[in-house]
């Protein structure tokens, strides 16, 4: 598992407003971490487009393996067990991810 990789997720349990559900996650933690813990740090998306500002929309590609058009929830970054990963479904460009990181930085400023 690695940085950029985008993975089919499950994320239920949840309460409240937390995204639910199997959906693709693209994993924004580093590899150091990737490699040698249990979790991985990842923004879930969706194919509801809001065009919130700053997320990050994928088209379909043979690179990322998305089946539709889709938002990167920046905001519901977390935190998951890798038993939560199935399977890989394809990657996103290095950009992307530096445009994801931004984001999130944006977010947590005061």
């Amino acid at each position: 598992m690695k940085q950029g990789e985008i993975w089919e997720l499950y994320l239920n349990p949840t309460k409240g407003s937390e995204q639910s559900g199997k959906r693709p996650a693209v994993i924004i933690s580093g590899n150091m971490l990737n490699k040698y813990l249990q979790v991985v740090i990842v923004c879930p998306l969706t194919t509801s487009i809001k065009n919130y500002k700053g997320n990050l929309i994928l088209n379909p590609n043979e690179i990322n393996g998305l089946d539709k058009t889709s938002e990167v929830l920046t905001f519901h970054v977390q935190s998951v067990s890798k038993t939560r990963l199935d399977k890989k479904i394809g990657k996103i460009a290095l950009k992307d991810v530096e445009l994801i990181k931004k984001t999130l930085n944006d977010i947590l400023k005061f």
